[in-house]
């Protein structure tokens, strides 16, 4: 967190930091008040990222209450599902009858081998289902 970062550089490192639009965050200037400095820069500093880590809930609240108003409305997101087509079923069979590769199965219907897999363990389940009903 950048807390930590910048007490890791003004207190082990000793390095002065100069804010260019934040004077009051500038380690340099209040260098002869015997301490104060530190405290001055921290409370500033715990302020300012108090503030930072605020809006960042606000926006992600905003943002879980847009995504859920779209739900509602209807609205999918993700990329489009690819569907199990009569080009699938039929490289799948010559595969499962071992007349093609898998390789080749994948070729066939454009599809990288996770994706193969997936769309052969849901062709079966919805096979099993079939046979069930």
């Amino acid at each position: 967190m950048i807390l930590d970062e910048w007490q890791e550089l003004i207190k082990e490192k000793k390095i002065d930091i100069v804010v260019l639009d934040m004077p009051l965050l500038n380690t340099m200037k209040y260098k002869d008040l015997n301490g104060i400095e530190i405290l001055i820069s921290d409370l500033i500093l715990q302020l300012l990222s108090y503030m930072a880590e605020d809006e960042r809930k606000r926006i992600r609240e905003r943002q879980k209450e847009g995504i859920t108003i779209a739900l509602q409305k209807g609205v999918k997101f993700g990329r489009k599902k690819v569907e199990i087509d009569d080009n699938f079923k039929e490289s799948y069979q010559e595969w499962k009858n071992h007349k093609i590769t898998a390789v080749e199965a994948m070729r066939r219907v454009g599809m990288k081998s996770n994706t193969f897999y997936r769309r052969v363990k849901e062709y079966e389940y919805s096979l099993e289902k079939s046979k069930l009903s």
